[in-house]
């Protein structure tokens, strides 16, 4: 059940807004203080008002002010370019840190435990103290025709990742539906692991969904996006002042607009769950259109004022959303019945849904994944992982990933991929809970859940984990080009100018080793006899991008030498050479990994035997035995070092003992 409390004025004077209401409106660094920024010239911090600034004339504020969480700093934008920093204790603003930036800027984002960061025109998002660093920066062109109507800014993942990208752009064509003349007037969005929920507030009075992966196939390419119908109806489709929409939790909305077209504005609160009216609440001096929450209150203008109105929403349930639950209702606020309006007549009835006992969602997901569609099993799945864990969560888990695996062996054409990577990245299961999972990947040859599982699962055995390499160093890169793969573990090896030095020092001296002292002379003069085909056996990478994240997955996997060292001879020669030229370049790029090393060594011992026969490996392991040599070279020096190391000790010790004396008591009886 939802409940809107009464109202109260955070303003104590007239706000002087322009015809599209506030510019914005952000929370300071105190959960209690807010930035009310006008559409003109002035911004006020707001508990009481405690400060107030304002631009000079011909200045004009274009982007809503914004504190710095971290510092307690406030950062505003006038005049699109103009960026100046203050805080509390600076009375002139005009003396206050300024910069000039090269391009129009549309928001600046800040989010709890973050970073602040600049939004431009253009589309592209720099942060503030990069760019505070070099105003004048060229600041790149992303996007050209469109406009920026609306934008979020989410914490998607908080570990650090290797690899992160902010340059890519995804776009995405939403696609309307059969209503061609309807238009988007309020946006709302969620995220969780998977997916972001867009929400939208459409011109025929409708509430809208779309799940937008938060990591696309394909970012290069435009895609297009369904909608699906989520509320019907809640609001006029032509308010004097616009409508807003507020996602407040996971099953609850808040609306701004009249619901209908002669009625006043409201405040409404739905249950997108059980598609039921909560509560409203009638603003009968009109709104500007905007709304806003932070915490558990809602800022609007009402009149001339910015009003607050805080709310409380409890975890849906059946009785909550029809209104069983013995609540006192708060005065100042009523309920609105749903109507239905029947055919052509005007005759209204009042919709009664018929109470059936309430079925648990995971009851409902095991039942859902035995008989619907992969598309309807995936939105159902992603909706159970939205809620919050129950104490049987991992049980059910279990059951739903068993589930979906029984239909998979009894339906060859069922392999519902997507919610089988939602259900691992849920970090609850692992090989022995579920052993099917990887055997029906490896016979897909799904290399993408097959990376995901060797990442996730920490007791996946020797013999699979073998049938997985199996299968990357088997797949065409053609094949590889078209399937998506986590790249977080690939760094960049695109500089062949860097790569090219390190081959040359290599030459001269390789981890301490000297090759002029080498008595190898045949190694060497193969080795000299090409230095041009060397370089490029050694400067690149012998698989593309897609195929060392594979590889990379199998490095990070956990082993053991007894057990896995049988499955490696069962590796074709070609591929186990290939393998070992990844290892090599590998080596050389980081050679700080002893794991490396230790595959190395296994798939020699594994199949020295066929690849010494191979002419086409005759110089790589000419390089494998440099590469040894070298590090025997450099344990030794090692070796010397700890041996002067100890001396030196001892030294230390027969110094600090000079000048020491004893007393030695003896006691006669």
């Amino acid at each position: 059940m939802a409940a809107l409390e009464e109202e109260f004025t955070l303003s104590l004077v007239v706000l002087s807004a322009g015809p599209e209401g506030l510019l914005g409106m952000k929370q300071s660094d105190k959960i209690d203080q807010f930035l009310v920024t006008e559409s003109g010239r002035i911004v006020i911090l707001y508990k009481k008002p405690l400060g107030s600034w304002s631009v000079k004339q011909g200045q004009i504020i274009t982007c809503p002010v914004v504190c710095n969480l971290q510092t307690g700093e406030y950062i505003v934008v006038h005049n699109n370019k103009v960026l100046r920093v203050w805080n509390n204790e600076d009375v002139n603003r005009d003396k206050v840190f300024k910069a000039t930036l090269s391009a129009e800027v549309y928001r600046i984002l800040s989010v709890q435990g973050s970073g602040l960061l600049v939004l431009f025109k253009e589309g592209v998002v720099y942060g503030l103290e990069a760019l505070l660093a070099d105003p004048q920066q060229k600041i790149e062109t992303v996007i050209s025709h469109e406009v920026i109507k609306w934008t979020k800014f989410f914490i998607v993942f908080r570990l650090p990742v290797q690899m992160f990208n902010s340059h890519i752009l995804t776009k995405y064509t939403l696609l309307l539906g059969q209503d061609k003349n309807s238009f988007i007037e309020s946006f709302t969005a969620s995220v969780d692991q998977k997916f972001i929920s867009l929400m939208s507030l459409s011109s025929d009075g409708c509430i809208y969904e779309t799940l937008i992966p938060i990591r696309p196939t394909d970012p290069e390419k435009n895609q297009s996006l369904v909608r699906s119908l989520l509320l019907k109806a809640v609001v006029s489709g032509n308010a004097p002042n616009g409508v807003a929409l507020t996602a407040l939790d996971q099953d609850h909305v808040t609306v701004l607009g009249s619901p209908l077209a002669a009625s006043k504005e409201c405040l409404s609160v739905w249950n997108i769950k059980f598609q039921t009216l909560q509560t409203s609440k009638e603003l009968p001096q009109g709104t500007s259109g905007q709304l806003w929450y932070y915490g558990e209150n809602l800022f609007m203008l009402h009149g001339k004022s910015l009003a607050v109105i805080p709310y409380n929403c409890e975890v849906s349930s059946l009785a909550g959303a029809l209104g069983k639950l013995k609540h006192s209702q708060d005065p100042g606020t009523h309920v609105v019945p749903h109507f239905c309006k029947l055919g052509n007549t005007s005759r209204m009835w009042t919709w009664v849904p018929e109470l059936r006992p309430e079925v648990s969602p995971s009851k409902q997901l095991l039942s859902t994944i035995m008989k619907d569609s992969e598309k309807h099993i995936e939105v159902e799945v992603w909706k159970f992982l939205a809620l919050k864990q129950t104490p049987d969560f991992h049980t059910v888990i279990g059951d739903t990933v068993t589930g979906l695996l029984e239909r998979c062996k009894a339906e060859r054409s069922f392999y519902p991929r997507n919610c089988l990577m939602q259900l691992i990245q849920t970090h609850v299961l692992s090989y022995s809970l579920c052993p099917d999972l990887m055997e029906i990947a490896l016979k897909k040859k799904d290399v993408q859940v097959l990376q995901l599982c060797l990442q996730q699962f920490p007791d996946i055995p020797e013999s699979v984990t073998c049938a997985c390499l199996k299968i990357f160093l088997s797949i065409g890169d053609d094949s590889l080009q078209e399937t998506d793969v986590s790249m977080e573990s690939v760094f960049d090896y695109s500089n062949s100018v860097h790569d090219e030095k390190m081959e040359e020092q290599t030459e001269i001296l390789q981890n301490g080793f000297n090759p002029e002292e080498d008595k190898c002379n045949n190694c060497d003069q193969e080795l000299n006899k090409k230095p041009q085909d060397k370089t490029k056996e050694t400067t690149s990478c012998p698989v593309i991008p897609k195929g060392a994240a594979l590889l990379n997955a199998i490095l990070h996997s956990a082993y053991s030498e007894t057990f896995l060292l049988p499955h490696l001879k069962n590796i074709p020669a070609q591929h186990t050479t290939l393998f070992l030229k990844y290892l090599y370049f590998l080596y050389l790029k980081c050679s700080k990994n002893n794991q490396i090393m230790d595959w190395i060594c296994l798939l020699l011992d594994a199949n020295f035997t066929v690849i010494v026969m191979m002419p086409e490996a005759k110089r790589l392991l000419i390089n494998l035995y440099k590469l040894v040599k070298s590090q025997i070279s450099v344990y030794s020096e090692l070796n010397k070092i700890e041996v002067s190391f100890q001396e030196l000790q001892k030294l230390n010790q027969e110094k600090n003992n000079r000048g020491l004396y004893s007393i030695k008591v003896l006691e006669l009886f």
